[in-house]
């Protein structure tokens, strides 16, 4: 629809519509089959010469469309803009409980041509009057350059001030809890703190620090998930993670983990060191973190 000699390349993957997730409207072919032909119903539609072809890549989803050439003369632009309208807006007509199988609804009958319609329905005078000024009401383009909203790209300072105070909610939560074990006979004490909910940590952050999370995916989870050194959540809870239970790194793992762990190591401070009030749970030369500048790699 961009224009008359725009050509494309679609590969399909995930089943959706116009509208939606893709229904299945045939139980003779494969989910996959069935949306394939759907893709290419799309194209011979918007008037394109439909070629298929099968890409030699390692995935299960490797059929693709190409439109290379039209089927009509670039004189019929506005009337294939008509038929292309009709067929979108019947697309979310068939979204509806009026297409849904379970009222017998026969797709095949009412989709010749390329048209889906109900039975007797003729496009309203507003689909084909808007043809060619608004393709889709409604239809908002995402920006060319999409917002990382991960809780990466929030300010350095920020995530070190919300690590540093959910550490210190948790860690006096509760009365210390002693963590112990035998290093050379010694009983080694440090303090892991308490567990607390999602929802208990943010009821101990002020306003403006749940509103900064509130605009990134996942929130406070993903910030804290991605501060991994620090903190361990599961089912919903937060844990200051304890370095001294975590497993060692297995002799069976592939050559490249291996390696990729081994160049890790000592790169970034650890953070126990510096801020836990009983210092890091390790020892220098077991902590895969630097006790102080002076180690990093």
């Amino acid at each position: 629809r961009s224009s008359y000699s725009c050509c494309y390349f679609v590969l399909p993957c995930c089943f959706f519509d116009f509208h939606g997730k893709y229904s299945r409207r045939q139980s003779k072919k494969t989910q996959y089959r069935e949306y394939l032909d759907f893709v290419a119903q799309v194209g011979f539609v918007c008037g394109f010469h439909v070629e298929e072809d099968c890409l030699r890549i390692p995935s299960t989803k490797r059929v693709s469309f190409i439109g290379k050439s039209r089927s009509y003369p670039a004189a019929e632009r506005a009337l294939i803009d008509k038929q292309i309208t009709q067929f979108i807006n019947s697309r979310r007509t068939c979204a509806a409980a009026a297409c849904d199988r379970r009222v017998g609804f026969n797709h095949e009958d009412h989709c010749g041509g390329g048209l889906c319609k109900e039975a007797g329905s003729e496009p309203a005078e507003d689909e084909t009057e808007t043809a060619g000024t608004i393709w889709m009401p409604g239809f908002q383009p995402r920006e060319k350059v999409e917002q990382v909203r991960n809780c990466a790209s929030l300010p350095r300072d920020f995530v070190d001030e919300v690590v540093l105070n959910v550490a210190n909610l948790l860690l006096n939560a509760a009365p210390q809890k002693s963590c112990s074990d035998k290093q050379g006979g010694n009983m080694n004490t440090w303090n892991q703190g308490e567990s607390l909910s999602l929802r208990e940590v943010a009821e101990h952050l002020d306003k403006e620090t749940l509103k900064k999370l509130k605009s990134e995916y996942g929130g406070l989870q993903t910030l804290l998930k991605n501060n991994h050194q620090v903190f361990e959540v599961l089912n919903g809870r937060v844990h200051i993670r304890d370095w001294r239970k975590e497993k060692a790194p297995s002799k069976t793992k592939p050559e490249v983990k291996r390696r990729l762990s081994a160049e890790a190591f000592k790169t970034r401070l650890c953070w126990f060191f510096f801020h836990h009030p009983d210092g890091c749970s390790l020892p220098s030369e077991a902590c895969p973190y630097a006790h102080g500048t002076e180690e990093l790699r």
